[in-house]
This record gives C-alpha cells, sequence and structure tokens, in this order.
C-alpha cells in the first residue's frame, strides 16, 4: 500500500500560510490590525490578487448634520459625506540567513523550519518597526529626518490633534521646537487628566478622530501608544491604580486588551518600548519629552502587495544553503486633505499626538 504524501510545492504553500498568521497574530500591534474600517490598523491585501505598486485607502468620516424630523423634507438636505483617498506605496523586504551542516536537514522545509523562529521575529519587528515609525512620521518623512520646517507645517496642519504636556497653551503659535521647550518635568507628565484632554481633543478635532467599535457589547475606545516612561509615570498615578482593580474582569474579552494594558475613560493605553526618547528637548534644554500616540480608526494602513513567503539559495557549490523570507508590503500613517485637493493640507487621519517629559528613572 503506497501511502500518501503532499507535494513539495503544497508543503511550501502551508509554511507561508501559517507563518503568515503567526507574523499577523504574535506581533507587538496584532490586535488593533483589521481588514476593514473599523480597525486602527486598516491592512489591505488587494495587491496579492492584482498587479500595483500601491493601494488606495478610502478616509470616510462622521456624519454630523442634525435628523431631519417629522414631515420636513429630506430631498436636497442631504448631508454631503467628507471622503479622501490616501494612496501607500509598497515595497520590497526580505532577510535571510545561511545554514551550516547541511548534510543533517534534508528538506527545504526542514530548512524554514530550522530557521523558523529567528526569520519570524525579524519580520515581526520590522513591521512594529514601520508602524512606530509610521505613528510618529511628518507627513510621511521619519520624525528623526524631519526639519524644523516640516514639523512646524504639519503642526499648523494638526494643531487641534497635537499636545504639548498637560495644557492646550503649551503650543508656541506651532513652532514644534518652542512648544516643546514649554514642556516641564513636574508638571506636564503623561497623567488621566492629560489622557482625557486628548481623547476630547479626538472627540472635537476636524474631522473628527473615530474610536474603534467592538464586538462585546459595541463599545467604542481609543487605543494609545505610550512611550515606557510615560507609562511608567501613569501606571504609578493613584488615580489609574484605583481605577485598574475592577478592569480584569470587564475586559477579559475585549480583543483590544491585552494584560499589562491601562484602561482609562474609554481608552486603551499600551506601552510600546521602541517609541523614542526626544533628549533635552523640553523646558531649559534638561528635560527629556516623549511621544503618546491616541489612536482611532484608520490611524495607520499596511497595504500587502504580496505575503511573506520563503526563499532559498545555493552557495559555494551547494555547500551552504541559505533561507529567508521576503514580502513586498509598505506601511504609513494615514493623512487626510483638508484642501482643495485631495492631497493638499494634509492631517494624521486617526491620531492624536501628545509629547510629555519623559525623565529616566532615578
Amino acid at each position: 500500500m503506497a501511502n500518501t504524501t503532499l507535494a513539495p510545492g503544497l508543503r511550501v504553500q502551508q509554511w507561508s500560510d501559517r507563518y503568515f498568521m503567526e507574523y499577523l497574530t504574535e506581533n507587538r500591534y496584532s490586535e488593533s490590525m483589521g481588514p476593514d474600517e473599523n480597525s486602527v490598523i486598516h491592512v489591505q491585501e488587494d495587491l496579492t490578487k492584482k498587479a500595483g505598486d500601491s493601494i488606495t485607502f478610502a478616509l470616510v468620516n462622521k456624519l454630523t448634520n442634525a435628523a431631519v424630523t417629522g414631515s420636513a423634507t429630506l430631498e436636497n438636505n442631504e448631508e454631503a459625506m467628507d471622503t479622501r483617498s490616501f494612496r501607500l506605496v509598497v515595497d520590497k523586504r526580505r532577510n535571510a540567513v545561511r545554514i551550516s551542516e547541511m548534510e543533517r536537514i534534508r528538506t527545504e522545509i526542514d530548512l524554514l523550519d530550522a530557521a523558523r523562529a529567528t526569520l519570524k521575529d525579524w519580520s515581526m519587528k520590522d513591521t512594529e518597526g514601520l508602524i512606530t515609525r509610521a505613528l510618529g512620521a511628518v507627513n510621511g518623512v521619519a520624525y528623526a529626518s524631519a526639519t524644523e520646517a516640516q514639523k512646524d507645517a504639519w503642526l499648523a496642519d494638526n494643531a487641534d490633534r497635537v499636545l504639548f504636556g498637560a495644557s492646550l497653551a503649551n503650543n508656541a503659535g506651532n513652532d514644534h521646537s518652542v512648544s516643546l521647550a514649554n514642556i516641564d518635568a513636574t508638571n506636564d507628565r503623561l497623567t488621566p487628566a492629560a489622557l482625557s484632554l486628548m481623547k476630547r481633543m479626538a472627540l472635537r478635532a476636524n474631522p473628527k478622530i473615530r474610536p474603534v467599535r467592538v464586538e462585546t457589547g459595541g463599545k467604542r475606545f481609543y487605543v494609545v501608544y505610550a512611550n515606557p516612561l510615560s507609562f511608567r509615570d501613569l501606571k504609578n498615578n493613584t488615580t489609574v491604580q484605583q481605577a485598574q482593580r475592577e478592569v480584569g474582569l470587564e475586559m477579559e474579552n475585549n480583543r483590544l486588551f491585552n494584560g499589562g494594558d491601562i484602561l482609562w475613560d474609554g481608552m486603551i493605553v499600551k506601552e510600546v518600548e521602541d517609541i523614542g526618547i526626544l533628549a533635552d528637548a523640553g523646558a531649559g534644554g534638561t528635560v527629556d519629552v516623549g511621544p503618546v500616540y491616541l489612536c482611532g480608526a484608520q490611524a495607520v494602513g499596511v497595504a500587502y502587495g504580496k505575503r511573506w513567503r520563503p526563499i532559498r539559495e545555493d552557495f559555494d557549490y551547494g555547500d551552504k544553503k541559505g533561507v529567508g523570507v521576503e514580502a513586498i508590503y509598505g506601511v504609513d500613517k494615514m493623512l487626510f486633505g483638508i484642501g482643495a485637493n485631495d492631497t493638499d493640507n494634509p492631517k494624521d487621519h486617526g491620531v492624536v499626538t501628545g509629547w510629555f517629559a519623559a525623565q529616566p528613572d532615578a
């Protein structure tokens, strides 16, 4: 009796499918990633089915008109939907390892399995790093690479969704560096009151930032990504500590909430260790400051042209073999143009950026 075995091509496809699912579910931002407009990180795979080097996301804001009531006429009183588009370009990203002593590993799948953990960790970190970079980007330019003029222009367009410390008054005429210098080490740390202020900014911003609706109970939440030092300050706040005592039972079935997260005023706060700190950017040139990102729906876009898949290569007359993974994808913060044309005067579509004192541990 002959045993049935999978063809090599099917085995590789199974490996790829499993790898991609683990990559999506185990990275730091996985709870916030989803395929629709109700996700903080909106994932599109259109290009896996057709040719192209970019995906266009449709950005739709909330309707704001009051209801037409009674026998009043609705015709000719319809509200225009405030829609814009955001184009996200994809690129190839890949990495590989060489594995020695090939005589111990007989098949391509064995080679991939041997390097599986290392490759998966790298691809997850690659995506996590791109998302973190996108959250802080200045109109598509990495924050560290943006000029002061670019930061000032970005702040002018996003003044309704950028907070410096505990007070709106810390914004010094939309001058980014001067506004940072207004942040002091005592009064401008991340607190529950500052978080609630960021939430109110999101709700009254133009266009408004939509919270994410979860399946359990239909509740709506914002997701906040905080640098470790600001997260420490919030976690040590006695008001927050009191509020967290009953959070575990309330949030155990919420897909956005993980153990260690903080729930406050309709916001789920998560610590992201890779969010960088600006040394000595605050008051007197002696206060470190760090960003905190309050995110609503469609804050970040992720577009796939090709899912992660295995690659291999032979070296040294076949004595040594390399295996790796590659994908074609792109990540960026969603921008909503408020000018006459689709992309003029862009605003961060789903993000309120807060800057707070982030002093090192004593």
